[in-house]
Parts: structure tokens; C-alpha cells; sequence
């Protein structure tokens, strides 16, 4: 009963540590392969202009807009968002059941 409850629980933890998130229909603006393709000086770079391009559209006076250009100014924030997460490192997420596993596999085996 040990064996299999322990098997199971090894398996739930592999199971939830590796799980990602499905990929978005919408293509961000640079592929993952185009940036691998730069150098870091060039990374930096283009990093660089998003934000400053987002700092910019912060400052901006919005009340003097028409409606249309604010939903251009939110297309490009989600295009600009959508390009700086393809520049970012990703990572491993573990659920609150990964977690609770590990800790009674440590447990179990301390």
C-alpha cells in the first residue's frame, strides 16, 4: 500500500511540475527563433524601446483621444506586451500540489 501510494504520488509530481500553459492563437511580434537569432547587445536594444515606448504611452494625455486611437494605443500595448514575454526567461511553475507532494515526500523520507 506504501509502494503505490508513493508511486502515485511521484507521479502527480512529475505530472504537475512540467505542466505549461498552452501557447496563445496570436503570434507574438518576433518569433522565439528570430530571438535566438540576435545577439545580446541587440536583445537589450530592442527591450530598451519597448519599455521606453511604453513609458511614453503612460504619459500621454488619453482624454483628448477619440475612441478609435485608444483602442489602436491597446493593440499596440498588447502586441509590445506579447514581444517583451518572448524576451523573457519563462521558467518552471509548480502547482500547490507539487508543492504539498514534495513536502510529504520529504516527509516520508526524512
Amino acid at each position: 500500500m506504501k509502494i503505490k501510494s508513493g508511486f502515485f504520488m511521484l507521479l502527480l509530481l512529475v505530472v504537475t511540475t512540467f505542466a505549461e500553459a498552452a501557447p496563445n492563437s496570436n503570434d507574438p511580434v518576433r518569433s522565439k527563433k528570430e530571438v535566438a537569432a540576435m545577439t545580446p547587445a541587440e536583445k537589450e536594444a530592442r527591450v530598451n524601446a519597448i519599455v521606453k515606448r511604453v513609458e511614453e504611452i503612460r504619459a500621454m494625455d488619453k482624454s483628448s483621444l477619440t475612441r478609435t486611437e485608444k483602442k489602436e494605443l491597446k493593440k499596440e500595448l498588447r502586441s509590445l506586451n506579447k514581444e517583451a514575454k518572448v524576451f523573457g526567461r519563462g521558467g518552471i511553475y509548480l502547482s500547490v500540489g507539487a508543492i504539498l507532494v514534495i513536502i510529504l515526500l520529504l516527509i516520508l523520507i526524512l
